[in-house]
């Protein structure tokens, strides 16, 4: 009855806990872990119940100021229940992640006056311990954590039975786990931590753990006395007095000073200790003024996260670092006061980052991996300023420092290193001067709508009464008419800016309101769902109009999808988190089931079906492509995540039945939806949700998939006929002024989904020849990259062409198709992959079929260039593969050949320079043809043509048995080529070499023909003489041209036509020799004395030789005098 008094009157009406029957002095060995121990359960007695509920309310030094004396029993009872009852706590403050499997928490009516609120329970909300509540924990299920963690290892050494000489004196608990451990306690809260292992973290140390679960699971054998200031009471004079002085023998290296110091000081009258009634108890708890919260080392968080932070982008420090967000919002579920004060922890070091006044110096943006990170610090400080019971001065405390942050100049600001212009996260409507220049706009911070937040409040009466019931409605007789609180089915709506009104959803489940969240959540779908009925009519009146203007004014400021507060993603992941099936023994955790809404009139809604609308209705929703890259593509990670969290529904039939309905809903919205019939220019792609639409309704309705896929198709900012679209104001809507293509970062992304978008609509059609017809003409409407295009034909043909059947042809002419229009794409533009794509084309027609070669040869020049036509294309539907390949008779052989041929001469007159040869080389075995093509060479070779090609031309003619032909084209070359004194390397020597070889080998007449050519092209001496020796060797005539005489006589260089060869050798070795000692160094005399030699041996062809080497020898001594050295080598190799 003395405790009863003592907790509020709600207590009584509670449903005790069932206990097993005590043994001993504790209450049985069940309590904390969750495992009964005995065969036979029985009530708590009201003493337990009492003194659990004031141990965890109340602080021990105010029991004692209400009561003069205490019973020893009920002492005992308040402290064995002070101490943490819930292992969860315990792994919370000793590792990153935790479960406890069946973990109930306790749900309340959050209002505006920070009170206690009702203690209705809700199931999942994963709250903390509640008065006369236990904690189902065990060994096995209790935490989903790596085995290296601190609770872990603590729980091996409890098992392993490391824990010894355990006792409990008043709120301290001691004990030896390989180390001393002390740990002091406080209303179901450990206070302070000590430990013989110097553990530095933010972590409790496995020892800490070992020790706390001993206490939970083996309370019975822990030896329990009251504060030991009630033991000293007992004790007289005499027995004190020996306390002490045993104490002092046993300690006294550490505590003979101190007791010297304390008992002068007590002896002293006017002493400080002897003003002060009483002495300190630190076994005796916590004082009525101390804050009740569990211990954190606040110097071990900000040391943990600067060294994170100075990590960089590495991904262990960003992970790290989440992790601590995640335990931010753990200890928010748990209702635990640490968890403001660790993120404020948390912010301080982020903000003394040194790197963000470098990225500002610089001007440069941070990455994205830190711009996610301060993207969750914004998210969660909305989630704290908007706690429903925070009290009005804590929220002034946070909204003074959040500002503080907030007008730093390193504040990183809300979009990146651009401002957009967003509305007020408590209006829902936009400010009034929209067209303002981006200068004036207001700064927004990360910490923008976390500050707005703190304007928000909960003691709205219709807003208390949403969440407090699942069954409130308006009565039936007032549902006629306009409403702003209720459909016209009488369901409660909640009319607000949808983000902020998503904001308040994640504040209460993340404060472990997991009820009042559903029925918050359910109250704004059913408000989008009002609003999507009216959107609709409104574009019922105005379809004809806009569909005659094609152009559209856009309907939404901002996105949800890709919005800071992810709005969509918070009701998705509350509404489902209800449905998701926990099951202990399985590691699935993406099962889920379908939960029914309560309250709701309609019986076949789930809340299920709830998550999977909302979340199609968040990713239809037409909307601006935000500015700047960092917004842009947190647009395209969120639709991913969005995306990725529907993959994880098993479709059934009523979540087939929300599909294709809102599927309808968006394709019937107009400007609403950004699926609608006219959207505007600058409007986010709807690609990738399309692909999931498309993927999960194709089994269930064909039609429907395909109408949403080929719908969502479209790319206006690419399209060059598309209009700005109407920028002005309408009375539904708003539009971005300015137009900013090309500043869409991601357009790169945002096209390779769309080509994704049509791969799988191709896949999907195959086989189907009107589908296909319809997807084709939607790729070459919308898909405007000639890459991206070249994929989905290289995709279409694979698909096509499975290894174990035989090939579709209908999606193989659709390849087909589309490889035509990357050529056609490609043509005059400059591609690295053009040659590949040329071979893939005449691949794909090969196997389509012999037509499909021929028109591709007859069209060439709409296609290919002429190079590519005869080196690749030609050539390959001519080679012998491609012959068996298609199995073709004679007659298809030569109409193939004859258009092959007909092409070669085509691109030959184009293109004779690069096309020549190969036209040439496929006309071969048709006489006309080959004639044709070689007159077009003779015709070209004095005008467009090089010696080099002309030489490549010439050696082939050789080489199919035409050496008066080749003669020719060989004459042609040389009259373009011109070989200097110094070129004795140039590549067209062998050219020459071998075109005076062919002559010589023709007869004396050819040979003397190309000759003077020789003399008037080539001046190099070395060259000349090679020349020279090799047309004496041999007689001329030796290729025995029918028809001619061959005399077999070796030509005389005294005689025409050697003697002008031989005449311009000596001359280019003088000339030469004239150019190299202008420049010579000492280091090139060896080489010049051999050149000098190789010239007497041309000099001596001669036959006054001697005499001009031997004057020739006398000038460059007389000439070069000066240059001793050398000329003294001269004269000792040539006298």
């Amino acid at each position: 009855i003395l405790l009863c008094s003592l907790f509020p009157p709600c207590l009584h009406g509670k449903r005790p806990c069932l206990r097993p029957a005590p043994r001993g002095p504790g209450p049985g060995p069940g309590h904390g872990s969750g495992l009964p121990s005995s065969r036979y359960r029985s009530p708590e007695s009201l003493l337990d119940c009492a003194a659990k509920a004031v141990a965890e309310k109340w602080a021990f030094e105010r029991v004692e100021e209400r009561f003069e004396r205490i019973p020893e029993p009920v002492q005992r009872r308040i402290v064995y229940w002070s101490f943490p009852r819930n292992e969860k706590e315990i792994c919370m403050y000793s590792s990153f992640q935790c479960r406890v499997a069946g973990e109930e928490g306790t749900s309340a009516t959050p209002s505006g006056t920070g009170n206690t609120a009702s203690a209705a329970t809700a199931p999942g909300a994963g709250g903390g311990s509640t008065p006369g509540t236990t904690a189902s924990t065990g060994t096995a299920g209790a935490v989903g954590t790596g085995d290296g963690l601190p609770f872990r290892r603590g729980i091996r050494l409890l098992e392993t039975g490391c824990v010894e000489n355990v006792l409990q004196v008043g709120f301290h608990l001691s004990g030896t786990v390989t180390h001393k451990v002390a740990i002091s306690f406080d209303r179901c809260k450990i206070t302070s931590v000590t430990c013989g292992c110097g553990n530095k973290d933010i972590f409790y140390c496995a020892h800490v753990v070992a020790l706390s679960l001993y206490r939970i699971r083996k309370p019975e054998q822990v030896k329990l006395r009251l504060p030991i200031s009630e033991t000293l009471f007992q004790m007289n004079r005499d027995q004190l007095q020996k306390l002490v002085q045993y104490l002092i023998t046993a300690h006294h290296t550490e505590v003979l000073p101190t007791a010297q110091k304390l008992a002068d000081e007590i002896l002293s009258s006017n002493s400080e200790i002897n003003q002060v009634h009483g002495a300190p108890d630190p076994t005796a708890g916590a004082s009525i003024d101390d804050d009740n919260c569990w211990h954190l080392d606040e110097d071990q968080v900000r040391e943990q996260v600067k060294q994170f932070l100075s990590q960089g982008g590495y991904y262990g420090s960003g992970k790290q670092l989440n992790s601590m967000f995640a335990k931010v919002r753990e200890m928010l579920r748990m209702r635990d006061s640490n968890g403001a004060r660790m993120l404020t922890l948390i912010t301080e070091q982020f903000m003394a980052d040194p790197r963000l006044s470098l990225w500002r110096q610089q001007g440069t943006g941070m990455t994205d991996k830190c711009r996610q990170l301060w993207d969750e610090l914004g998210a969660l400080w909305v989630c704290v300023v908007l706690n429903p019971h925070c009290k009005s001065d804590e929220k002034m405390g946070w909204l003074k420092q959040l500002k503080k942050w907030g007008d730093m100049d390193v504040c990183p600001l809300e979009d990146g290193n651009y401002g957009s212009e967003l509305p007020n996260i408590t209006n829902a409507l936009p400010q009034s001067n929209l067209a303002q220049d981006s200068l004036s706009r207001p700064r927004r911070t990360v910490f923008s709508r976390a500050v707005e937040a703190c304007d928000l409040h909960w003691q709205d009466s219709h807003l208390q009464r949403i969440i407090s019931s699942d069954f409130y409605m308006s009565p039936s007789y007032q549902r006629e008419g306009e409403s702003l609180l209720f459909s016209p089915q009488g369901l409660p709506l909640w009319l607000d800016h949808v983000p902020t009104a998503c904001a308040r959803v994640d504040a209460l489940r993340s404060h472990g309101y997991s009820r009042e969240a559903l029925r918050l959540a359910v109250a704004i779908i059913n408000t989008l769902r009002l609003q999507q009925t009216r959107q609709m009519d409104i574009y019922k009146h105005q379809k004809k109009e806009l569909l005659q203007r094609g152009i559209t004014s856009t309907t939404n400021l901002e996105g949800w999808v890709g919005h800071p507060l992810d709005p969509i993603g918070c009701l998705f992941t509350t509404l489902t988190e209800t449905c998701r099936v926990d099951d202990d023994n399985s590691m699935d955790t993406g099962a889920y089931n379908h939960v029914p809404v309560w309250g709701s009139p309609d019986s076949g809604e789930s809340y299920l079906t709830l998550a999977l609308e909302v979340a199609l209705m968040g990713m239809g929703q037409q909307r601006i492509m935000p500015e700047g890259l960092y917004a842009q593509d947190k647009v395209c990670r969120n639709e991913e995540q969005i995306v990725a969290k529907l993959q994880e529904l098993e479709l059934d039939d009523l979540l087939v039945h929300t599909l294709r309905k809102q599927a309808v809903q968006l394709l019937e919205a107009g400007p609403f939806s950004g699926l609608g019939e006219v959207i505007h220019r600058e409007s986010v792609p709807m690609h990738t949700f399309a692909k999931y639409l498309f993927s999960a309704l194709l089994p269930h309705d064909a039609e429907l998939a395909y109408k949403v896929a080929l719908r969502a198709m479209r790319l206006p900012v690419l399209e060059s006929t598309a209009g700005a679209g109407d920028v002005g104001h309408s009375h539904h809507g708003i539009s971005i002024v300015p137009s900013r293509y090309p500043r869409w970062f991601t357009l790169g992304h945002l096209e390779s989904q769309q080509c994704e978008l049509a791969s799988t609509m191709l896949t999907a059609a195959k086989g189907d020849m009107l589908r296909l017809r319809t997807v084709l003409e939607a790729i070459q409407k919308n898909i405007h990259s000639s890459s991206l295009i070249f994929k989905l034909a290289q995709d279409a043909f694979k698909i096509a062409t499975p290894a174990d059947s035989p090939p579709d042809i209908t999606l193989l002419n659709v390849a087909l198709e589309l490889g035509l229009q990357v050529m056609r794409m490609t043509l005059s533009t400059l591609n690295w992959r053009r040659r590949e794509m040329v071979r893939w084309l005449v691949t794909c027609a090969t196997e389509v079929g012999l037509r499909a070669l021929v028109s591709i040869l007859q069209s060439w020049y709409t296609l290919f260039t002429p190079t590519e036509a005869t080196s690749i294309v030609a050539a390959t539907v001519m080679s012998h593969n491609t012959i068996l390949r298609l199995s073709l008779d004679y007659p298809q052989r030569e109409e193939l050949a004859s258009c092959a041929r007909t092409l070669a001469l085509q691109c030959a007159m184009k293109d004779p320079q690069n096309c020549a040869l190969s036209a040439l080389t496929l006309c071969e075995k048709d006489h006309i043809a080959f004639e044709t093509a070689y007159q077009i060479v003779i015709d070209a070779a004095s005008t467009g043509m090089t010696y080099s090609q002309l030489f490549t031309i010439a050696r082939y003619m050789e080489h199919r048995g035409y050496p008066l032909r080749s003669f020719k084209l060989a004459s042609l070359a040389m009259t373009h080529l011109n070989l200097a004194y110094n070129q004795d390397t140039h590549p067209a020597i062998n050219d020459v070499l071998w075109a005076c070889a062919l002559s010589h080998s023709l007869g004396k007449n050819e040979l003397a023909a190309i000759i003077p050519l020789v003399v008037k092209s080539v001046h190099c001496a070395t060259v000349l003489s090679d020349i020279l020796r090799r047309c004496t060797m041999t007689a001329p005539g030796l290729a025995g041209i029918p028809g001619r005489r061959n005399s077999g006589k070796l030509m005389s260089t005294d005689k025409a036509p050697l003697r002008q060869l031989l005449d311009a050798t000596i001359s280019a070795y003088i000339n030469t020799t004239h150019s190299r000692l202008t420049h010579i160094s000492p280091r090139h005399y060896g080489e010049f004395i051999e050149f000098l030699s190789k010239a007497r041996e041309t000099f001596l062809l001669a036959q006054d030789g001697h005499i001009q080497f031997a004057q020739f020898i006398d000038n460059l001594k007389q000439i070069y005098k000066g240059k001793k050295k050398l000329m003294m080598l001269v004269r000792e190799r040539f006298g």
